[in-house]
Formats: C-alpha cells, sequence, structure tokens
C-alpha cells in the first residue's frame, strides 16, 4: 500500500507518519480489513480460506502475466532467475485452473472476494483519472457562478490548488544520450501517465567531457513539441549509482521512484532493486 501510495495511485493521506516514522494510516486500514473479513465469513475457516487463496492464487496469475509482458518488453533486461516461455505457461495454466476450480467448488467465496476488490478497483480508477474528475468539478464550479457565486469560488480556489499540487510534482530521467526517438518516447510516457508539468532530463559527465549538442538540441524541439511539460536539462558529474541517486533525491526533493530510466543493458552493474524504486519506462 506505501508504495501505491507514493505512486500517487492511492490516496496521499496514508503516508502521514506518527513520531516513530511509522505509516500508522497503512497498518490501521489494514487491520480492518483484515477484522471485516473475519466478521464478514463469521471466523469460519472454509470461507475466510477461500477469499485468501482466491486472492492468493489472483495475485500469481498476474506475475506470470507479467513475466510474459517483460520477456516482449524488456527483452535485455538483466534477471538473476530465468524461466522459460513454457515454464511460465505451464505455470499459467496451473494458477488459473486451480483458481477456476476454488469458484466452481465455493462461488460464495468469490462474492466476498469481489466485495473487496470492486471498491478497491474503484478507488483506484478514481486516482488515476483524478484530473479529469478535478476538472469536470471545475466546469461544474463554473456553472454556478451566478446561482451560488460564493460557494462556485470557493470550490473552484480549492479544485484549482489541488490540479496545481498535482501539476507541480517534477519527474527526473536519466539519460546516457539517447536519441530523439527514446526521448519523444519519454516525454509521450509522462504526458499520458504521470500528472506533473515539470521533467527534468539529466546526464552524467565524466570529467572534461562535454554534453553531447544533438541531445541539447533534442530536448529543445520536444520542449516546443509538448509546451504542456517544462523541460530543464541538467549535467552531473560522477557515476550513476545507488549512491548518487539517494544524494540527488534528497537535493531536489524528488522521491525515487518518480525518477525514470531507460531498460538497462546486460552490463549495468546494479541490479534494478539496488536503485531504490527508480522506475524503467522505454
Amino acid at each position: 500500500m506505501k508504495r501505491m501510495t507514493l505512486d500517487r495511485i492511492l490516496p496521499q493521506v496514508f503516508l502521514k507518519e506518527n513520531k516513530r516514522g511509522s505509516n500508522y494510516l497503512i497498518l490501521v486500514v489494514f487491520f480492518l480489513l483484515c477484522l471485516s473479513v473475519l466478521l464478514i465469513t463469521n471466523g469460519q475457516l472454509g470461507p475466510l480460506s477461500g477469499v485468501y487463496t482466491i486472492s492468493f492464487l489472483s495475485v500469481m496469475a498476474f506475475f506470470a502475466i507479467g513475466n510474459f509482458l517483460l520477456k516482449g518488453k524488456r527483452p535485455n533486461l538483466p534477471r538473476p532467475v530465468y524461466a522459460g516461455i513454457i515454464t511460465v505457461t505451464l505455470a499459467l495454466v496451473g494458477v488459473l485452473a486451480a483458481l477456476f476450480g476454488n469458484v466452481e467448488l465455493h462461488p460464495d467465496y468469490l462474492i466476498v472476494f469481489l466485495a473487496y476488490f470492486l471498491p478497491a478497483l474503484g478507488i483506484v480508477s478514481v486516482m488515476l483519472n483524478r484530473t479529469a474528475i478535478l476538472n469536470l468539478g471545475l466546469s461544474a464550479a463554473e456553472s454556478l457562478a451566478e446561482r451560488l457565486p460564493s460557494i462556485s469560488r470557493l470550490t473552484r480556489l480549492k479544485l484549482r490548488r489541488q490540479l496545481r499540487e498535482l501539476s507541480q510534482q517534477e519527474f527526473v530521467f536519466f539519460t546516457k544520450g539517447d536519441n530523439v526517438v527514446n526521448l519523444n518516447l519519454v516525454m509521450m510516457y509522462v504526458v499520458e501517465n504521470e500528472f506533473t508539468t515539470r521533467l527534468k532530463i539529466a546526464t552524467f559527465l565524466k570529467d572534461g567531457e562535454k554534453y553531447p549538442e544533438d541531445l541539447l538540441s533534442d530536448i529543445r524541439v520536444l520542449d516546443r513539441a509538448y509546451p504542456q511539460i517544462e523541460v530543464e536539462f541538467v549535467t552531473l558529474e560522477g557515476h550513476f549509482g545507488p549512491e548518487l541517486i539517494d544524494k540527488l533525491s534528497r537535493e531536489w526533493g524528488i522521491p525515487k521512484n518518480f525518477m525514470f530510466i531507460g531498460s538497462p543493458g546486460d552490463r549495468f552493474p546494479y541490479h534494478i532493486s539496488e536503485l531504490g524504486g527508480v522506475r524503467l519506462i522505454i
């Protein structure tokens, strides 16, 4: 839940911390959800285990689907363990068969599962489309300007402040001199998937090295092509790695999960997990 909240898929209120630095609201909500499942199933072991079985098998199925997506879109991504297509296919078929069997034997368990899954899906959908929802609310508030001017004005101020706060979150893409095609893919990803108007493109240079003129020219072209995104080009000295990412995250005030890189090759010296949440987008 914390990672989903950091990625702005769940409400930011879950990130509130107590004096010990714990995200207590996540713990409270998780406890209440578990308690509600216990109450709904009347504490019976069969329905309780059935709901968790459906949840677990669904997650396993998505793991297999994610593996297929990685094979297709990130074939050169370094990985410590490799599973062949046949192995993953057999695993997916087995998981789906087990899932179908559990639902077939106890369809009432599926109803309980959907009672939790559908509201969660609704919350995620609202969060992913909240910019459109806020703009719709802004339009509705403007239509009430003549009838309820004071309420309309306060509502518009609040909605515009929320939209401004969403768009002011800055993102970073680390480039090693990508061509304009890859940079355009980055811009397209940010426009289509992130709520922001600010993107920092950073590249690392060795001592005495100058940035490629073509790279700066490409960035200027993209800056004009995407007027809704304010692009800042930054050159840095040092070696790209977990330590430098930590340092830049603190200095720039940008969470590491809002930092992007392209898909690394086989010679990349780090595992992706060592980068602290930096995301692959191309």
